[in-house]
């Protein structure tokens, strides 16, 4: 069944097309194929069939809640999830995402203003949490399940033992409950290829009920460990401050907040990249050895006081 889905998705991403354009030029690109997705674009439309395991009632709302958020959230193209050789499968339209090769002009202020927008979104209801922390409890998990003697695997271990309880998934987190994304990164913004376009948040997977400042995590870690350059960091952050977002103070010190959040996104990014070297067979790479070392040097730092 597995190998009859990307031919069978690529007919659906046709479909899809074909109904939005007519005068559809047929163009196809199979966009990602990994374990638990495979996305195929045809020409304006793209499908996307996500995971086997997917809750698809939760799929659900998230997909409507993204169709009522159209300034926000990239508006789906069918309302509901469908189905194809038993996964849920999802419409959206193409966009052009963030050029990796041009870092300069990464709209790290249109990314903060978007967050801080959907960070001020009331709940909706029914939302379900998101699912940010729990990735990154299963993350270390499975590092602990298959490597747990690999040399690089305690440094990374250890690192996630010293996070409080909230901010490995294991309780509720202090201060309010909003509507996060759940998995934000650079690769999570498109834009129509119409010059003058807006940028907008895209996957849904992880969109639900949360403490916001998990959205502000993984470049807060970025930045934290040398990743990010400081001036696209403050932009992001001041972008974020400017439009009302909640999951900091709206000045001074962002750290006691931002603290253990980012540490728990550099443990569960290193933990990743153990596992999968592990399983290759292969030694890490440098940016793999960075991270590693990140979670080594995390000891030796001091955790900032939580925010009252």
């Amino acid at each position: 069944m597995t190998e009859d889905l990307l031919p069978a998705l690529t007919v659906r991403a046709a479909e899809a097309a074909h109904t939005r354009d007519p005068a559809c030029p047929c163009t196809t690109a199979t966009l990602a194929v990994r374990g638990d997705t495979t996305v195929v674009r045809h020409a304006v439309a793209v499908a996307k069939a996500h995971a086997p395991d997917t809750d698809v009632a939760a799929l659900a709302v998230r997909t409507a809640v993204a169709a009522r958020l159209p300034g926000i959230l990239l508006p789906p193209l069918a309302a509901t999830p469908a189905e194809l050789h038993g996964r849920p499968v999802t419409y959206w339209p193409y966009g052009t995402p963030v050029d990796p090769d041009d870092p300069d002009a990464a709209p790290w202020e249109e990314a903060g203003g978007l967050l801080a927008r959907l960070h001020r979104t009331p709940l909706p209801e029914s939302v379900p949490p998101t699912r940010g922390p729990e990735k990154a409890a299963r993350a270390v998990a499975l590092l602990r399940d298959l490597t747990p003697r690999h040399p690089a695997a305690a440094p990374v271990l250890d690192a996630w033992a010293d996070l409080p309880p909230w901010a490995r998934g294991e309780a509720p987190a202090p201060g309010p409950v909003r509507l996060c994304h759940g998995d934000f990164h650079l690769g999570q913004l498109i834009r129509d290829p119409a010059p003058g376009s807006p940028w907008l948040l895209i996957d849904v997977d992880d969109l639900g009920a949360g403490p916001p400042v998990w959205d502000l995590a993984r470049p807060a870690a970025w930045y934290a460990v040398g990743m990010l350059d400081p001036d696209a960091w403050h932009r992001f952050l001041t972008a974020y401050r400017a439009a009302g977002g909640p999951a900091v103070p709206p000045d001074g010190d962002p750290w006691p907040a931002l603290d253990a959040p980012a540490r728990a996104l550099t443990a569960q990014t290193a933990a990743r990249a153990v596992t999968k070297a592990a399983a290759a067979g292969r030694p890490l790479d440098e940016v793999e050895e960075w991270l590693v070392d990140a979670c080594a040097r995390m000891r030796s730092v001091p955790a900032a006081a939580p925010a009252d």
